[in-house]
Order: structure tokens, then C-alpha cells, then sequence
């Protein structure tokens, strides 16, 4: 029912999934595009924790079709899927229309030698080469 609608956003929800690595995105969709799809229906259209994680929707929580249909349309579209690959983010959208994206992909852990292990290498390295 609402393809068309969310079709609209999905070069929107691309560009912001890009830049969800540096923090929440968020942008304010049009309410006249959504009540003109339902066609004078009493919609719901708020959501919450829709989550995909690597490109797979989270069935532990109950999604309305309004957000299953998004979900389903980010999976279908390549240039939205090549984003959502390896990552997992959470969409939401509340009563006033206003669209939220969060990375919640766990960063890269860097593992770096403090000083004093180099330092503790190199003289077991010396003690080693004097006792030969």
C-alpha cells in the first residue's frame, strides 16, 4: 500500500544510512504523501526498534506492515543493501513524522602495544641472544 510513498525516500534513506557512522540521522517525511496512500484509512504510523542487522530484519519484535514494507523495500533496493551489509542499524518513526536512523554496529576494536610491553619484549629478546 505504501511502496510508492516509501520508494519516494529511499535515495533519502540511502544517503543517510551513509552518514549514520557519525551519528544519528534524522529527517521529517511529508504526512500528506503517507495519508493520501492510505487512502482515508486510520493508519498507525508510528514505529519503533525495526532493527536490521546485516540486511536481515529482527523477528523478535513485532513490526506493523507499515514497517515491515520499508524493511522489505530497503532489502530489495542493491544500492541500499551494498549499505546495509555488515551493519545494524534501528529505524524509527514517531507521530510527527520524523524518521530516525542509528548505526548501532559495534565499532572496531584496535589493539595497540603500550610502551612498556615492547619494552619488556625487547629485553627478554636480549636476555635471550647473551645467553647464546
Amino acid at each position: 500500500m505504501f511502496s510508492q510513498t516509501w520508494k519516494k525516500y529511499l535515495p533519502v534513506i540511502a544517503i543517510l544510512l551513509k552518514r549514520s557512522a557519525t551519528g544519528d540521522q534524522t529527517v521529517t517525511l511529508n504526512n500528506t504523501d503517507f495519508e493520501r496512500a492510505a487512502g482515508g484509512r486510520k493508519i498507525k504510523y508510528s514505529f519503533s526498534q525495526l532493527q536490521l542487522n546485516k540486511g536481515r530484519i529482527n523477528t523478535d519484535a513485532k513490526h506493523s506492515p507499515f514497517a515491515k514494507e520499508l524493511a522489505i523495500l530497503m532489502q530489495e533496493d542493491d544500492n541500499i543493501q551494498k549499505l546495509l551489509v555488515g551493519q545494524y542499524f534501528e529505524f524509527s518513526l514517531n507521530n510527527q513524522f520524523l524518521f530516525t536512523i542509528k548505526n548501532n554496529a559495534p565499532e572496531a576494536e584496535v589493539v595497540v602495544e603500550t610502551i612498556e610491553e615492547t619494552g619488556e619484549m625487547e629485553s627478554e629478546a636480549t636476555e635471550t641472544l647473551s645467553a647464546e
